[in-house]
């Protein structure tokens, strides 16, 4: 099981290239990616994309990538033609008559915004080598906080499961007791209305029948039993994100279900008991991948 939060980094360090990839992981229904890299890298985005992808499934990824190139590279010189014609027109209007004119070629190649020196490719097959490492080596420690984050989320989720199985054993317990005591206070108020007179054994009967029919949850508690089966299983595989999504889901209808049925108080405190423990688990499933 993985946490959809977490954080991974990677570095690369060799013959004057210094490549640094951090990756950082929240909570997202689906996967989302957007990397800020060096202009240089703009065209492999696609690349950095692609291997994200391959380790995950679901969360908002935040890719950071830095480059430090210390290497001797070629470099060619670009020239802004309209910016050194500007500079020359300006100095030709001889706004300053006082001032010699001393514009020079030597002194046009000064500004920066005339000449640019400029790397002579994009990346080469050494910096995506660079890149593909840190990348590969953020992307494994992310995996490795993930899945520890993962356990963790499992330990808990586990552990309220537990609690939601104590919880289903009362209520059954206490399930048949439920109609025998419909039957207790309701012949109680048919004495009471009655003065002393017997009640009709067969009318009371059906009505305890009735009554037992109706608040019978013994199919939600059967359900909830089998979820509980199900999520402790599924709990040991990798990716179960969406899968307890919807098992949570389940729970809470049985737990609504239930309460809505059970017409006695002490079930009644016992499914609402069993509703914030499901609640509890579902904003953790939240952040599984």
């Amino acid at each position: 099981m993985y946490s959809m939060t977490g954080y991974g980094r990677g570095e690369y360090r060799d013959g004057g290239i210094e490549l640094t990839v951090e990756i950082k992981t929240v909570n997202n229904r689906y996967l989302d990616i957007a990397v800020k890299s060096p202009r240089i890298f703009v065209a492999y985005e696609e690349v950095i994309r692609t291997m994200v992808r391959d380790k995950l499934t679901r969360g908002h990824a935040d890719v950071f990538v830095t480059l430090t190139d210390r290497r001797e590279r070629a470099k060619s010189l670009t020239l802004d033609e309209g910016a050194a014609k500007a500079y020359v027109e300006a100095a030709e209007r001889q706004l300053f008559p006082s001032l010699a004119y001393d514009v020079t070629v030597s002194s046009l190649m000064r500004q920066p915004d005339v000449v640019r020196a400029e790397e002579s490719s994009g990346a080469d097959d050494e910096l995506i080598a660079a890149l593909r490492a840190a990348l590969s080596s953020a992307l494994e420690n992310l995996g490795a906080m993930r899945e520890r984050e993962g356990k963790k989320l499992a330990e808990d989720m586990l552990s309220r499961v537990n609690t939601i199985e104590e919880l289903v054993a009362k209520v059954v317990e206490r399930a048949p007791l439920v109609a025998a005591d419909y039957r207790t206070k309701l012949e109680e108020k048919v004495r009471n209305y009655l003065e002393g007179v017997n009640a009709d054994e067969g009318r009371l009967l059906t009505e305890v029948a009735v009554f037992a029919d109706k608040s019978n949850i013994d199919e939600e508690l059967t359900r909830l039993s089998s979820h509980i089966a199900q999520f402790r299983e599924i709990c040991k595989l990798k990716l179960v994100g969406r899968k307890l999504d919807f098992l949570v889901q389940e729970f809470n209808r049985e737990a609504n279900t239930l309460c809505s049925k059970s017409n006695d108080i002490i079930i009644t405190k016992l499914g609402l008991e069993l509703k914030n423990e499901i609640e509890k688990i579902r904003e953790q499933v939240q952040n599984i991948e």
